[in-house]
């Protein structure tokens, strides 16, 4: 059975309830005080426990996507390696694809199956949600996404038509399910192309590591994973290969939560002739070390500065400005991240734009994220260029 089955699901619910069930009838037998007795009390109290945690763990797996598979779960991936620090051929991790077979290629469900309140009917009316594997064809990384594609992408005036594009990246260490399910990230973007509010836009959701369960915080690690490259040049390569998507940079945004906020801004600020426009929904300002990342920045003389140009506000101060809008979402209460927003808001000199949506209060979840994705949208909607060229045009 896979990990994410209701059908093991149910069965481990099934397994704690009767271990609950043996333990209640079973504890008489063992009120003595001899090994035996001391010993099946310890037993069925660590059975019980066992299986109540395991089928809580179901649940909240299920609920959250956090691991799609044993393989996953384990940390065993096919042709590379798991454990942070033992890296593949010239410095992959993670799955390995073959772009020879396609930069955008057929997936599996990846649980959209299990996302409430998708487009139904005909995709011409309702849109349409697809799911796909993008293969990297520099760093050869895969990445589970779901593409959003509007209504107008199948209408007879738009058949030649490119259109805007989003890349939206999940938190750390959730996936591209909960940009579905508790972001509604393709549930808001339609109903705010239906009510004319956002132009129509393809949205790309994917996750913000390429070599999980690895926090790669979309950076080249050096000997390790090139998550900058991936979603700096990778992406963008394969969505133009697949999708009637523009060329111009200004038809291309990025839009995360958490660490995929974290990301959606430094690549934007490093790589502002892909990308033009980012918003960052509680995001850090700065890539730093963690258990969850390992080393980033390599060992030698570059270590300093290359942890120096992932810091933001460093960047500001340093560098030239570069030509991006980006909003960021934050709170004044109920969030730790408010001063740091305001000093990064008042850091930005043109070129570069900034402007935020500020709630009174949101703690650090999918709460406060969706009260401030509609506005996110509709800001990302003024902020890309509708494509001028046409399927066709160079």
């Amino acid at each position: 059975m896979g990990l994410t089955s209701r059908s093991l699901l149910y069965a481990m619910i099934a397994v704690a309830v009767v271990c609950v069930g043996l333990t209640l009838w079973l504890w008489p037998r063992f009120a003595g005080r001899g090994p035996r007795a001391l010993l099946g009390r310890l037993g069925s109290i660590f059975a019980t426990q066992l299986a109540i945690v395991a089928a809580l763990g179901l649940v909240v797996n299920a609920n959250f996507q956090f691991y799609g598979s044993w393989h996953e779960l384990l940390g065993l991936y096919d042709d590379a390696p798991a454990a942070v620090g033992k890296w593949g051929d010239q410095g992959t991790a993670g799955p390995v694809g073959d772009p020879s077979k396609g930069l955008v290629q057929p997936s599996g469900p990846e649980g959209l199956d299990k996302v409430h309140g998708l487009p139904k009917g005909a995709p011409e009316q309702a849109g349409k949600v697809e799911t796909v594997r993008i293969v990297g064809k520099r760093t050869r990384a895969v990445n589970p996404a779901y593409v959003y594609l509007p209504p107008q992408y199948f209408q007879h005036g738009y058949d030649r038509q490119r259109f805007p594009v989003v890349v939206a990246l999940s938190g750390y260490p959730g996936g591209i399910f909960l940009l579905g399910q508790h972001l509604r990230l393709p549930q808001t973007a339609g109903r705010l192309i239906r009510a004319g509010k956002m132009q129509p836009t393809v949205i790309v959701m994917l996750r913000p590591t390429i070599a999980p369960p690895r926090d790669t915080q979309c950076v080249d690690v050096p000997g390790g994973p090139q998550a900058e490259t991936f979603f700096a040049r990778d992406v963008p390569d394969a969505l133009r290969s697949h999708y009637r998507v523009g060329h111009d940079p200004g038809a291309w945004g990025l839009l995360g939560y958490s660490s995929g906020g974290s990301c959606a801004l430094q690549l934007a600020m490093r790589h502002d002739r892909t990308y033009t426009a980012a918003a960052a929904l509680s995001p850090d300002y700065k890539v730093s070390n963690d258990p969850t990342t390992g080393n980033l920045f390599g060992e030698g003389r570059d270590r300093v500065r290359r942890r120096q140009e992932y810091d933001l506000m460093w960047r500001l101060r340093h560098l030239p400005a570069p030509r991006v809008s980006v909003l960021v979402g934050t709170s004044r209460t109920g969030e730790k991240n408010y001063p740091a927003a305001r000093a990064f808001l008042d850091a930005v000199k043109p070129p570069m734009r900034a402007e935020s949506v500020v709630l009174n209060h949101g703690s650090h979840n999918f709460a406060t994220w969706r009260r401030e994705l509609p506005a996110a949208l509709e800001w990302m909607g003024r902020s890309l260029s509708f494509p001028d060229d046409v399927v066709g045009n160079s």
